[in-house]
């Protein structure tokens, strides 16, 4: 018979459990914008000399981006960070916590079982029963199982799983924002390591010129040719090279340590290895998304939306609060005073029920409580609304570094190859006895400097160019399941 009720009940449940109280999530409408500049100001064909990009908005954003520098070492220290970054490793770890806190949070949906065996000696008094006379002591046994349902009528516990799988949502694009921080920080950071060795080795040719100044002048200087002031003159510049090479070195160590740390690997540890900024292959074809389609793979912004799903479930647990809770229990068992009449028919016990709790006053907590929530979800969407405008001013800001970067390297380019064609006709007019020597050193130094520049420019291209990848999401929605939650190479969906 208890069986048959329970039937009955969970009948009754099912059919009074087809909604949830609170609003039903809404994911926000994607923007309308069709650009992140305005349209005279959208840049097109991003040209310097021999090195040319083109903004493309069908190109299709390589999960792999990194490779398209065309550098084995840079590829393998992306892939060893990926591995071994501590980092990802505890974003993987919050992922798995999450999926597991679900897996557990859907346990509610089952009936709990429960089983108990107990034995004690205690003494009765009878006058707990209004009667006269000694107490007894006696044995009981104890052997019973209990099963209790709870009727989600108002879909209260729908909402906290909703909130549940929400957060696992939540922990995959934060592990993706982590992946993809990580990959644009290590390019970076190994473009400016080699772009700093580079800058060292033009200084050092500088400072070889410096030197050779400063020993033809003394010489000058001596014979009574020159003030001596001009030696101390080209002594202070000397300094101030070899200063600036200190600086250049401790900047290149900083960074060298910086992939060390960001590959997982101690800085006692064999240095990353190391390439030539011209060995990199600048992308020519740049993708570009629509601001649309930004919001649907941005890790940062899916994770901001995921919040807000956290929070939107948040207020549908609050409000079913304010409704009674309905839950199904029942008993079975055997109690006697002797081991062996446990399995005897008169030993038999069960019961069965339906229990409602409703808190009727409580001064308004869970009243307030909800509005507390409602307020909170408000604050979610503000963060979603500034994470998203945050976003395209990112993209705003790095296709415009891009647009200044290619004027800048052109006209560095131009410079260098101006002054390159400088030191040509001075060497030439000194073999023809047209100048002097210092005026060979003077016009070498000026080439030196030029190639200083434009280094820092060609960098500054490179690393704009990792931005806008970064900027853009990454790829991820391009890549296979790795098995943690997150994406790695090749093919995959877009959320």
């Amino acid at each position: 018979m208890w069986a048959r009720n329970s039937r009955s009940l969970l009948l009754a449940t099912a059919l009074l459990a087809g909604c949830a109280v609170g609003p039903d999530f809404v994911r926000p409408d994607a923007p309308k914008e069709q650009g992140y500049l305005p349209a005279a100001e959208q840049p097109g064909r991003l040209e310097a000399i021999g090195q040319t990009q083109q903004l493309d908005t069908q190109a299709l954003l390589a999960a792999d981006w990194w490779r398209l520098f065309g550098s084995p070492q840079l590829d393998a220290m992306v892939a060893t960070a990926i591995a071994d970054n501590p980092g990802v490793q505890g974003a993987q770890a919050v992922l798995r916590q999450s999926q597991d806190n679900l897996r557990a949070g859907h346990g509610v949906f089952f009936p709990q079982v429960g089983l108990a065996l107990g034995a004690t000696r205690e003494r009765a008094t009878p006058a707990r029963l209004g009667l006269n006379g000694p107490g007894g002591i006696f044995n009981l046994f104890t052997l019973g199982a209990t099963i209790s349902y709870a009727l989600d009528i108002f879909g209260g516990e729908r909402r906290a799983v909703e909130g549940l799988s929400a957060s696992v949502d939540l922990q995959r694009y934060v592990l993706l924002g982590t992946d993809l921080t990580l990959t644009g920080n290590v390019v970076n950071t190994a473009i400016a390591r080699e772009a700093y060795a580079e800058q060292m080795a033009v200084l050092q040719e500088v400072i070889a010129i410096q030197q050779e100044q400063l020993s033809i002048t003394r010489t000058r200087a001596d014979a009574g040719t020159v003030p001596y002031s001009a030696v101390e003159s080209l002594r202070g510049s000397v300094a101030t090279t070899r200063a600036a090479m200190a600086a250049l070195a401790q900047h290149r160590d900083q960074a060298s340590h910086a992939l060390s740390l960001l590959m997982g690997q101690a800085t006692s540890q064999a240095s990353p290895p190391e390439f030539a900024l011209d060995q990199l292959h600048l992308p020519a074809d740049l993708p570009l998304s629509l601001p649309s389609q930004l919001v649907r793979q941005r890790p940062d912004i899916l994770a901001a939306e995921a919040q807000l799903h956290v929070a939107n479930a948040d207020v549908g647990v609050a409000t079913a609060a304010l409704f009674p809770v309905f839950s199904i229990d029942g008993g079975y068992g055997a109690e006697s005073n002797a081991l062996g009449d446990l399995g005897k028919t008169q030993s038999k016990f069960w019961s069965s029920g339906v229990t409602a709790d409703w808190p009727v006053f409580q001064g308004g907590s869970a009243w307030f409580g909800r509005k507390a929530v409602q307020e909170a979800y408000m604050r979610v969407l503000s963060d979603y609304r500034q994470t998203v405008l945050a976003a395209f001013a990112q993209v705003a800001d790095t296709l415009k570094a891009l647009q200044y970067d290619a004027e800048g390297l052109a006209a560095q380019e131009e410079a260098m190859h101006a002054a390159q064609a400088g030191l040509k006709l001075t060497r030439a007019n000194y073999a023809s006895g047209l100048a002097g020597y210092l005026d060979v050193l003077a016009s070498d130094q000026q080439y030196q400097q030029s190639r200083l520049a434009y280094v820092q420019a060609l960098a500054q291209r490179y690393q704009d160019t990792v931005a806008l990848y970064v900027a853009l999401g990454g790829g991820w929605w391009n890549a296979p399941s790795r098995g943690d939650g997150a994406m790695a190479g090749g093919t995959g969906t877009q959320p």
